[in-house]
């Protein structure tokens, strides 16, 4: 690495070791990546990103603080000195944590979630909090991924009028545009896959449980997980160990694909040709890295299993969602009934594009004890595990499929949904097994994703997959997966 590169440009492992052997500082490193915030994310900038909601008011006494310890020789943890940015839904003291919302505005937290807490002992500083799609982007069939009525709508920074993805948009967009080398983001079912895809960025969405959502604005207790965004999969690694109070992962990632049992999910193809012949390349590369690949099943999840998970989902959103409100402090909505009567009530800033069906249906349905409920559960799950995922992984390590196609353009009149997408995330997000996805291309300049599917327990696997892939495919190496900002086309 050049001794004049710009500091926004390092992975978090690179400014990790600069901060380290001295080469730099975490005050020279905020004060850059704060000037490119203002430069090219805040609204009335040429860019005009609005991946970054807010920014930590101690963004800045942070950094002075770890170059002090630094220089006491006090300095602890694989992250100190290095900046990362949290989505809006996760409480971090400083931060608003509004999941986009109006409502939860003015009502400041009192705690810092565990993972951001994890965050801080392991010395890193919690330089933002970034934009996402509104509660989680369940919220109406017509929503349009990336806009919030706190932050607006975030945009793709590989070109200004197409979809950062949802819901973790903010996350996705601020790491792809060098705003931060890490994020964490939040997964139901494909919240970190998605956006990660869309914005060249590599994620992990781990198992449900392996990192703790408490204090982390909920739909689904069985289906929300928290997980690391890096343009790197070395540091996507490196995060997860932290958040997820884990050791090896990085080291198993290091170690790359030689080795391991791929299956193929060829059933999985988005019929996008761009994308699906940067899949069968992908599979090249990963066989040159020394992964042994095989055709697997995996069906399509239908519209039973759709139908099925959006019960279930509205159903927790239900109880989890008031459960939580009721237990935050300040002032504000206690419950979800509250939420929708104070969207209503400030409808030309929460429904200027979209309405809240689904917080109404959520509501409606009462909850966990709703007759439906239960069934609905059972067999998600059944389909979930028995029919795809043991099936698929019964003589592989993890399976592989496209994640989704090249961003598709916002449409804050219509809505904004994935014009090509595999249904990779279906399964695991349903039986609460962890997805990682890693860039395998770019389609007529934008990224395209691979979907990385294991066990619970295979995070580093699936981790060691998605370097294999990293390391042969070269788009990082190269600087392939550097954004344009492109102006918006009619084409």
């Amino acid at each position: 690495m050049a001794d004049d590169v710009e500091l926004h440009e390092l992975s978090g492992a690179e400014l990790a070791a600069r901060l380290r052997d001295g080469t730099t500082t975490s005050r020279a490193v905020v004060d850059a990546l704060l000037a490119r915030i203002a430069s090219i994310d805040a609204e009335g900038t040429d860019v005009a990103l609005r991946s970054i909601l807010a920014v930590a008011p101690d963004a800045v006494a942070q950094a002075d603080a770890a170059d002090a310890a630094r220089a006491r020789g006090t300095a602890s943890g694989p992250l100190h000195g290095v900046p990362v940015v949290v989505k809006d839904n996760v409480e971090a003291l400083g931060l608003p944590g509004t999941a986009g919302a109006t409502s939860l505005l003015g009502r400041p937290v009192a705690h810092d979630a565990p993972i951001v807490a994890r965050l801080r002992g392991a010395g890193a500083i919690v330089l933002a909090a970034t934009n996402l799609s509104q509660w989680a982007n369940i919220r109406s069939p017509r929503s349009t991924s990336g806009w919030s009525a706190v932050g607006g709508l975030t945009v793709n920074p590989y070109a200004l009028d197409r979809s950062a993805g949802g819901s973790s948009s903010g996350s996705g967009a601020a790491v792809a545009a060098r705003l931060a080398p890490l994020a964490v983001g939040t997964e139901t079912d494909g919240s970190i896959t998605c956006p990660a895809s869309v914005t060249g960025v590599a994620g992990l969405k781990p198992a449900v449980g392996a990192i703790p959502a408490t204090q982390v604005v909920p739909i689904s207790q069985s289906q929300d997980s928290p997980g690391p965004m890096a343009r790197t999969v070395e540091d996507v690694a490196l995060l997860y160990e932290v958040l997820g109070d884990v050791r090896g992962a990085a080291a198993r990632a290091a170690a790359g694909a030689a080795g391991l049992r791929i299956g193929v999910a060829t059933t999985l193809l988005t019929q996008h040709p761009g994308t699906d012949a940067a899949f069968a390349q992908a599979v090249r590369w990963l066989e040159k890295a020394g992964a042994t690949v095989t055709d697997v099943p995996y069906p399509r999840a239908g519209d039973d299993v759709d139908e099925d998970e959006l019960t279930v989902l509205l159903c927790e959103l239900c109880d989890d969602l008031s459960a939580y409100l009721a237990s935050r402090g300040g002032d504000g909505p206690r419950s979800l009934a509250e939420v929708i009567a104070h969207e209503d009530a400030h409808a030309d800033v929460e429904q200027r594009h979209f309405g809240h069906e689904l917080l109404e249906q959520a509501l409606a349905t009462g909850g966990r004890r709703a007759e439906g409920y239960a069934p609905a559960r059972e067999r998600n799950v059944a389909w979930a595990i028995s029919t795809c995922l043991e099936p698929a992984l019964a003589d592989v390590e993890c399976v592989i499929a496209p994640s989704y196609g090249p961003a598709w353009k916002n449409d804050l009149t219509l809505g904004g949904h994935p014009a090509a997408y595999s249904g990779i995330c279906s399964a695991p997000a349903i039986a609460g097994w962890p997805i990682a996805t890693v860039p395998m291309g770019l389609v007529e300049g934008l990224p395209v994703g691979l979907g990385i599917v294991g066990r619970p327990g295979a995070e580093p696997v699936l981790l060691a997959a998605a370097a294999g892939l990293e390391r042969e495919a070269g788009l990082v190496a190269d600087g392939a997966l550097v954004p344009s900002f492109a102006a918006p086309r009619r084409s």
